[in-house]
């Protein structure tokens, strides 16, 4: 259970990256930066060198597959990614990029990586301390909603 430290640090998480809107407009230059439409950056994000079943990538962006269709497509036209069929079972297409979708995701990843400048509030060893609580907060175990309000 949160404590109330915990939920004033969450909410200034989310005063810092949604509600000032900074991670959102660094998305959007990194995408534009790109040549892609956002929805196209988030794709490339989320693929693996060994490909994403596509209704596996509805299911963790809680969108219809006609969204990852579109976005396959937008990719695929792009020469930044492919569909294959599973080896396992022929009906079920994975996206799997390609080497040009692997070198846009290296440079997306290079320039979302640029910490902004604020960050520089915090000395080198509080930066360090604050990486590696983020981290282990990453890797905890999230419980996925039951049903979801959010559309794509």
């Amino acid at each position: 259970m949160a404590t109330r430290a915990g939920r004033e640090a969450w909410l200034t998480m989310v005063h810092l990256w949604f509600l000032d809107g900074y991670a959102h407009d660094h998305i959007l230059d990194v995408a534009m930066e790109l040549g892609l439409p956002p929805g196209m950056l988030k794709g490339i994000m989320h693929l693996g060198d060994d490909g994403v079943r596509m209704g596996d990538l509805a299911e963790q962006w809680s969108c219809d597959a006609s969204y990852v269709t579109t976005i396959t497509d937008g990719l695929e036209s792009r020469g930044l990614a492919e569909r294959r069929a599973l080896a396992s079972d022929r009906r079920v297409k994975t996206v799997v990029l390609t080497d040009a979708g692997r070198a846009v995701r290296a440079r997306a990843m290079e320039l979302l990586s640029e910490p902004p400048e604020f960050l520089d509030a915090l000395s080198a060893s509080e930066q360090r301390a604050l990486r590696d609580l983020l981290r282990k907060v990453a890797s905890a175990e999230r419980p996925v909603p039951a049903t979801s309000a959010r559309t794509r």
